[in-house]
């Protein structure tokens, strides 16, 4: 690889570090039940307790319904049944949220993507989230594809 390749390589790795902040993080523990909208009540709870930086640390439980979106796609895929939950992660705040999730079905095939609302909780959906208190997350537009990708800054404490 010729030399100047690498250095601007390490330069755009070193730009894309500058994002890091350090952040002391309050955790919640939290229950969905039956019939729940998960991203609906994700979204209420950061509302309601005014998360600038929040994150899903842990999520168990079952949908009686999913809607997700697969990669590249526009439009997502509404499924009803008996599904597990096997994985809910992502960042989000009062505002906006980019959470991606997967689920498996009665015969254990599973399929993730985008999590989009009309995710409905069949028996439990039990969730912890982390509220990073130090830093904010915005979302603004990157120029390399056009979407709103993630920014972090230090939170300004009064």
């Amino acid at each position: 690889m010729p030399r100047i390749i690498t250095v601007v390589l390490l330069l755009l790795s070193l730009s894309a570090m500058s994002q890091t902040k350090p952040s002391a993080m309050t955790t919640y523990a939290l229950r969905l039940k039956p019939h729940e909208d998960v991203k609906v009540a994700i979204m209420k709870f950061a509302v309601d307790h005014k998360l600038k930086a929040a994150c899903i640390l842990s999520a168990v439980g079952s949908l009686e319904q999913f809607h997700i979106r697969f990669a590249n796609q526009e439009k997502g895929v509404l499924q009803g049944g008996h599904f597990e939950v096997v994985s809910l992660t992502g960042l989000f705040t009062a505002t906006a949220a980019h959470l991606h999730m997967s689920v498996a079905d009665e015969q254990g095939k599973t399929v993730g993507g985008h999590l989009l609302d009309e995710n409905l909780v069949y028996t439990t959906l039990e969730l912890v989230i982390g509220e990073l208190t130090d830093v904010t997350f915005d979302r603004v537009v990157d120029s390399t594809y056009g979407y709103k990708e993630l920014t972090v800054t230090p939170r300004k404490h009064p």
